[in-house]
């Protein structure tokens, strides 16, 4: 049986910063909003999102992060 990832529901938001970098706000359900910085681009920052959705799925996954802890191969 597979568990849902912590950051499956998780929202995104890209921040600008006044030094002129960037953010993202991680903002996972019954949780406190997280920040990860800085990006020298909004460009950089979406990217960083689109990635980390990629890793958080791939994780997902039956071979990934998250397995039954039953039986080992």
């Amino acid at each position: 049986m597979l568990k849902t990832h912590p950051h499956a529901a998780a929202t995104y938001r890209v921040i600008p910063f006044e030094d002129g970098s960037f953010g993202v706000e991680v903002n996972i359900p019954d949780s406190h909003p997280t920040t990860v910085r800085s990006f020298r681009t909004e460009t950089d920052a979406e990217a960083w999102i689109v990635e980390h959705q990629r890793q958080v799925q791939q994780q997902t996954q039956p071979h990934g992060w998250f397995r039954n802890s039953g039986r080992r191969r």
